[in-house]
């Protein structure tokens, strides 16, 4: 089985996939907005990349998500909610990190999905 690559550089890929699995990771694009703001954006981002991997939100097989303030939970899960289609929601663990790359990033999601 081969291995894909799409938005590929010298230190990562937005997308792999390899037998019919994507994987991807995705950050806000807004540093220091709301956790409502940066989720919104991030999960914008996954379903961009999910279709360039040919899946999408509903084929999610694994989610895991990283605040660095717990207390963002119940508001990053009430955008979480209304993204995901009902009857499709993933595995999925959330944990509190020390922080993440970028000072003001709150989140950050890593994925896999089911994909063609």
């Amino acid at each position: 089985m081969s291995i894909a690559r799409h938005g590929t550089t010298r230190r990562y890929s937005d997308v792999v996939t390899h037998n019919g699995v994507l994987y991807t990771v995705e950050v806000p694009t807004t540093e220091h907005a709301d956790i409502t703001i940066q989720t919104r954006e991030v999960l914008a981002s996954l379903d961009r990349l999910l279709q360039t991997g040919g899946s999408d939100r509903s084929r999610i097989l694994m989610a895991t998500v990283y605040l660095v303030h717990v207390s963002d939970y119940a508001r990053m899960n009430h955008v979480w909610d209304d993204w995901l289609p009902e009857g499709t929601a993933p595995c999925r663990a959330c944990v509190q990190v020390a922080g993440l790359a970028r000072e003001g990033w709150r989140i950050e999601i890593a994925l896999t999905a089911a994909c063609d």
